[in-house]
């Protein structure tokens, strides 16, 4: 199996709390469309598997692609590449850039999934996060992608925001669920560097994220999605049996991947490569004949140490015999250190696999620094 990924760096806002790459101006969109499918043929060669399973349009905003562009990609992709009959065929979209003709077009192309940027049924939210569609739009789009025949959509859902009290999550959880979504990813607010919300916590113009708050929201999203059939494989992400996320379910596994277009990433199971996360010198390099990339050998500690940060965020774990496979020093070193997080509840093990406890989930990150390979 293999996926491929492609970056699309537009915007039409800066959301507040983003810090992706993207630009908020579109004068370079043509030439990054020209740019990526040249990519396309450098690093024709990159996955061994030509048969996909999963292609994810991310970004940015990748709605804001006309049929021109999206012709012209999906065209250089099957230059190279042929689809599996069952492949998960995403696209990112903001709700107010799906009308009719543009869930028509998407369909046209080959897209099967849409990955809806939601964040909140709540103008109040919306208006707080900066974005460029209202509540109702929200709504409209899921609807409309629905009467369209496309079933197999995800919501993006923020929780933790300063605006956003329990009683409105609570009905943003309860409104996703009577839409019949079978996929919703959910985040935490978060305060990145060099975002606008960075800025304005530091001024005084917005309120640090309450951890308190953030922890009620999360658990009552778990326990409402779970007792209404979905499983919560990973901790952002919740799914009905039959709709976890292919792409991203692979990227946790481990499964090679192709990354094109600036700041996307790619993985052969040996490496990992980036792009510059620079539109005109992205366009410029690859118009030259040149990758504009990076690339990282991955050796034994970094192999561990991926290995614990994206298994332990999954239902699935991580497994003893996957861990001696990258040495058995990292499994001794593993072992030494996991019994206290056993005895703390923040880790259960069943036979040879090692999972997060309902307990663990809200400190993922916290107990999978405390299992890492460092050295002294």
């Amino acid at each position: 199996m293999s996926g491929i990924y492609i970056h699309i760096p537009f915007c039409k806002k800066a959301c507040h709390y983003c810090n992706f790459h993207f630009s908020t101006s579109l004068m370079l969109k043509d030439e990054m469309v020209d740019a990526i499918c040249k990519e396309i043929t450098l690093r024709h060669e990159y996955l061994k598997e030509k048969t996909v399973h999963s292609i994810y349009f991310g970004g940015g905003t990748p709605s804001l692609l006309d049929q021109k562009d999206m012709s012209k990609i999906m065209e250089h992709l099957s230059t190279y590449y042929h689809w599996a009959k069952d492949a998960e065929i995403t696209l990112e979209a903001n709700p107010d850039d799906l009308n009719k003709d543009k869930i028509q077009m998407l369909k046209n192309q080959g897209i099967n999934r849409l990955s809806i940027g939601v964040q909140s049924f709540f103008d109040t939210d919306l208006l707080w996060m900066n974005r460029a569609h209202h509540s109702q739009e929200a709504l409209q789009s899921i609807q409309l992608a629905q009467d369209f025949g496309i079933h197999n959509i995800t919501i993006d859902l923020i929780y933790g925001s300063p605006t956003t009290t329990m009683l409105m999550w609570e009905e943003n959880v309860a409104k996703a669920l009577s839409l019949k979504i079978p996929h919703i990813s959910s985040y935490c607010l978060t305060v990145e560097d060099k975002t606008a919300l960075h800025h304005h916590v530091k001024i005084g113009k917005s309120p640090e994220p309450d951890p308190e708050k953030s922890n009620q929201q999360f658990a009552h999203l778990i326990d409402t999605l779970v007792n209404s059939g979905y499983d919560h494989y990973e901790i952002s992400n919740f799914g009905i049996p039959g709709h976890h996320a292919v792409h991203n379910t692979n990227y946790w596994k481990g499964v090679p991947y192709l990354g094109l277009g600036p700041s996307a990433h790619s993985y052969d199971g040996n490496s990992r490569s980036w792009n510059l996360a620079h539109n005109k010198k992205y366009i410029d390099l690859i118009q030259a004949g040149n990758l504009p990339l990076e690339t990282e050998i991955l050796h034994q500690r970094e192999r561990y140490n991926e290995y614990i940060m994206t298994g332990l965020r999954t239902m699935w774990g991580v497994s003893a015999p996957k861990i001696r496979d990258i040495g058995p020093e990292y499994f001794q070193y593993f072992s030494d250190l996991i019994s206290d997080q056993i005895q703390n509840g923040m880790i259960s093990q069943v036979d040879d696999t090692y999972t997060l406890t309902q307990a663990g989930k809200f400190y993922a990150d916290r107990v999978a620094m405390e299992l890492f390979w460092v050295e002294e």
